[in-house]
């Protein structure tokens, strides 16, 4: 299972039937659990945990230190959880102390090739990030979040569960839970209607959450009128109350 040209360190802990490729390096500090494949010339930094069922491409680079200047080798992490794929190229940094010290990445993730996720980010399940998207230091990001190719998302920014991004879009501020958002900067445009029917939301929630958008985004309301319209609406909606609560916390302003 590990191949002969690859180097693993002593500190390292691989679970018994973990596939290492070719040339790739394993070092100290570094835990992967039953399943996950390493593919060839993968470089694995600690501390970093990586669950079960994980595939690893070619030439990924995980766990390396920050690419923070304030950072001085401070001890900080990186936590992956189980069946996620990252493809090849890709580069995902350990947290810094400026921070909670940890980057983490949920379950069932798809990371395509060349994407970077920067220190501190914090990603949920089940997220797509198409070619060459990179996630700035400290980012949040929902679950079911995709990504378009190149898109590029400014430190601290948060993007809520269901949103998507289109092509080389450039997020500068948070973006809400179930809405698209595309350009440069990004501005929005309409809810993920075909994303949230993929998952399992049914046509009146779909349609409710429609009306929330336009209270947001086209009645010209100030942010405080537009959300005393919207909390009527999440006595029935649970995931209006979910779009409430993420521009309750919202740091960086709204795509809007």
């Amino acid at each position: 299972m590990i191949h002969p040209s690859a180097i693993i360190d002593p500190a390292a802990s691989l679970a018994d039937d973990v596939a290492v490729g070719p040339f790739s390096i394993i070092g100290p500090e570094v835990e992967i659990g039953s399943g996950t494949t390493i593919g060839p010339h993968v470089t694995l930094r600690g501390p970093t945990r990586i669950g079960r069922d994980n595939r690893i491409f070619q030439y990924s680079s995980i766990g390396e230190q920050p690419q923070d200047k304030k950072y001085s080798g401070e001890k900080t992490r990186l936590e992956i959880g189980d069946r996620n794929t990252i493809r090849e190229f890709v580069t995902i940094n350990r947290g810094t102390a400026q921070d909670r010290g940890l980057t983490s990445i949920g379950n069932d993730n798809w990371i395509m090739a060349y994407v970077h996720v920067a220190h501190d980010c914090v990603i949920g399940d089940r997220t797509v990030f198409a070619n060459g998207s990179s996630l700035a230091g400290h980012v949040l990001v929902g679950d079911d979040v995709i990504l378009g190719g190149f898109s590029l998302v400014h430190q601290f920014c948060n993007i809520g569960a269901h949103a998507f991004t289109g092509m080389g879009s450039t997020v500068k501020q948070d973006v809400p839970p179930f809405i698209t958002v595309s350009g440069n900067p990004a501005e929005p445009h309409g809810v993920n209607a075909e994303g949230l029917r993929r998952r399992g939301f049914d046509q009146p929630e779909i349609q409710v959450l429609r009306r929330a958008y336009r209270i947001l985004y086209k009645s010209g309301l100030r942010l405080e009128q537009a959300v005393a319209q919207l909390q009527p609406l999440a006595e029935d909606c649970a995931a209006v109350g979910e779009l409430l609560d993420f521009i309750a916390s919202a740091k960086r302003g709204l795509v809007r």
